[in-house]
């Protein structure tokens, strides 16, 4: 298989990277085979020619290019720098998180076994020893079909492909949800204030339980499990471990970590770096592009690693070498939540009106979570996949908190969708960030809600979280755990399984260095009629921003309205300053506060969807300081032997 990259790439490299890419982000699953090079092949065969296919190749292609300029970096921040030295430097950094270390919680990660599966044989006995996997646009697999290499996220034609014999089941949710409920029924008995990782997964802290009914933690464990087994007739898998990160790295069954600094570091030692949460496919091959497979070659190649931090995150990196993470557990709290979204995933379809039917749905959906929670915000955030898997977003920013109703919704997305037609999509979404907690202001201000979805900016008081932001508008952190633990490389995503780098967010293969007919300005290729915005890793977020014609336009150079593609620009090519009326907005993705019109702001969110603009976001603070003191001791409180307590309010 050969590659599009046009410098001198490495075909084995290449075309490895591509077949692992095809074969999705599922290949660890339980119940598939060790080794996947025969069904990798299989799927890139019969992937070829797909709309799917190409779009993995561009993404492929791009992060190949990523890597030859991560390598280059590489090599220009090492040369003549005293190695020794620097990792002297981390050494020091090591010895005081490991002085931090906290080895007295009783942390249980738990996960059913094929969920999905296992409920449809409950209902379905027949389906016993067969090959069959349930469906909606993916599959979720039984361990007979698992050994065939059918996983999540793959089509079923693919699936069909691996396994002729392959029996389909529909999805269904409702019944999923009701033993889902029984399930964490069962584990709140253990700990009231487990954290629900999803339907089928979820973290406890046994300590109190274990202490007040005087058991080992594999005694408890195992009591569980069983309670589990005999109530549902479903089986479920257990890691036990001193903290999140270790508990979630369990074999099949049941296993228990020893508790000690030396055991935790052997086990994390031959660990996979993709096994790591926080650690993604894009994630994944730039770290083995330097040296590192496992998390023991991240002491290895720790100097490379501190004079990279930008790129790397090197105290992430660190506390997964050293096996140190969060092990508070406890309820997402309301005041952490972002962002409420809903989205829907179809077969492809053309016609406008079934487009706006299925947005009409969404924005229904997205009204009972909104009003159901008590929520209003002022940022819309439209987002489309296209029947070529690449996928776009439109947002509108209000100065006011907008009302959460279906019709007002829905009006706001169909502004958005609009200039963008003629469209093929699979995939539809809406969603509402910069948001306001309707319940905390009916506590403190028991008059009137009606004023607060009015008000300007300025006449009343903001959400807690852009409260904190405001205050500190050039701090920006990595992605922490409740207890203060980076819980992520720069630019990992934890709410996608997509790629960071791929063109849904960096956009780099769909806008072309082509000239207008005046020759002044880069224009868009169709389709589509909005793309994201270009960006490049080294250059970091500008906040100037071109406004692009419609392509049958001539020379003229007015803004286009909302739903334009932008380019990032810099010195001589980039925009007049954009009209006066601008107001102070919060980035909902890197939090950075600036003074714009909603067009800019539709522009900074496309910018800041790609990996580099996240990166830059993220690494910041860390870029300032000197590439070895990172941070002061003591910056991870220790988590004292009794959980802290917290509401028990749903997320």
């Amino acid at each position: 298989m050969q590659s599009d990259a046009t410098e001198t790439p490495v075909p084995s490299q290449t075309s490895d990277s591509l077949l692992k890419r095809l074969a999705g982000p599922s290949t660890g699953k339980a119940g598939l085979a060790k080794d996947q090079t025969d069904i990798n092949r299989v799927i890139a065969e019969a992937s070829k020619g797909s709309k799917f296919y190409e779009n993995e190749k561009r993404k492929d292609k791009d992060l190949t290019e990523k890597i030859a300029r991560i390598l280059k970096q590489r090599d220009e921040v090492t040369k003549g720098v005293d190695m020794h030295q620097v990792e002297v430097g981390v050494d020091q950094v090591i010895a005081k998180m490991e002085v931090n270390r906290d080895l007295s919680q009783i942390i249980v990660h738990v996960d059913m076994d094929a969920f999905y599966a296992n409920v449809e044989l409950l209902d379905n006995p027949d389906l016993a020893n067969k090959k069959f996997g349930v469906c909606f646009m993916s599959f979720s697999a039984s361990y007979e079909a698992r050994k065939h290499g059918i996983r999540s996220g793959m089509p079923e034609y693919i699936a069909k492909k691996l396994c002729p014999e392959l029996v389909v089941v529909p999805l269904n949710m409702s019944r999923y949800s009701e033993m889902s409920q029984k399930i964490m029924g069962i584990f709140r008995r253990y700990d009231p204030n487990m954290h629900a990782a999803s339907v089928d997964e979820g973290y406890l802290n046994l300590t109190p339980y274990c202490e007040e009914h005087m058991l080992t933690a594999a005694e408890c464990v195992q009591q569980m499990r069983d309670a589990v087994q005999r109530e549902t007739s479903l089986t479920v898998s257990a890691g036990i471990a001193p903290n999140k990160l270790l508990a979630k790295n369990k074999p099949n069954g049941q296993f228990q970590l020893d508790f000690d600094p030396r055991s935790v570091k052997a086990f994390m030692h031959d660990l996979s770096i993709r096994k790591v949460p926080g650690v993604g496919r894009v994630n994944e091959r730039l770290l083995e592009s330097i040296g590192i497979k496992t998390c023991g070659d991240i002491f290895t190649h720790r100097g490379t690693l501190c004079l990279m931090d930008k790129q790397f995150g090197l105290h992430f990196l660190l506390q997964t070498y050293l096996g140190i993470a969060s092990n508070v557990v406890q309820p997402g709290q309301r005041e952490e939540r972002k962002s409420v979204g809903a989205e829907r995933t179809f077969t492809a379809i053309d016609s406008k009106e079934k487009i706006l039917k299925k947005l009409e749905e969404v924005a229904a959906e997205l009204e009972a979570d909104m009003e159901g929670g008590g929520w209003t915000g002022k940022t819309v955030t439209l987002k489309y996949k296209l029947d070529t898997y690449q996928v776009f977003t439109r947002a509108k920013s209000f100065d006011r908190w907008i009302s959460t109703k279906k019709e007002h919704l829905f009006s706001i997305g169909k502004e958005l969708l609009l200039p963008e037609f003629p469209l093929k999509l699979r995939l539809i979404g809406l969603r509402v960030t910069k948001l306001r907690d309707l319940r905390v202001d009916a506590d403190k201000q028991p008059g009137s809600i009606k004023r607060q979805f009015f008000d300007s900016v300025d006449a009343g008081p903001s959400s807690p979280r852009k409260r904190r932001r405001s205050a500190t508008p050039d701090e920006d952190e990595p992605t922490l755990s409740q207890d203060g633990f980076e819980e992520s490389m720069p630019g990992y995503l934890a709410h996608e399984e997509l790629d960071p780098d791929a063109p849904e967010y960096s956009g780099n293969s769909t806008i072309k260095p082509e000239s207008s007919s005046d020759g002044t300005k880069p224009v868009r290729q169709r389709p589509p009629v909005s793309a994201p915005a270009s960006t490049s890793s080294s250059q970091g977020t500008s906040s100037h921003v071109a406004y692009l014609k419609p392509q049958s336009s001539s020379s003229s150079t007015e803004p286009r309205k909302r739903g334009s593609s932008f380019v990032s620009m810099k010195g001589k090519d980039r925009a007049e300053e954009p009209p006066d009326g601008r107001e102070m907005q919060t980035c909902p993705l890197c939090s950075k506060i600036m003074q714009v019109d909603n067009r800019d702001f539709n522009a900074h969110i496309d910018f800041c969807l790609s990996k580099g603009a996240i990166r830059e976001a993220q690494a910041m603070a860390s870029a300032d300081k000197s590439s070895i003191s990172l941070r002061p001791t003591g910056t991870h409180k220790k988590v004292p032997d009794k959980r802290p307590s917290s509401k028990q309010t749903k997320r």
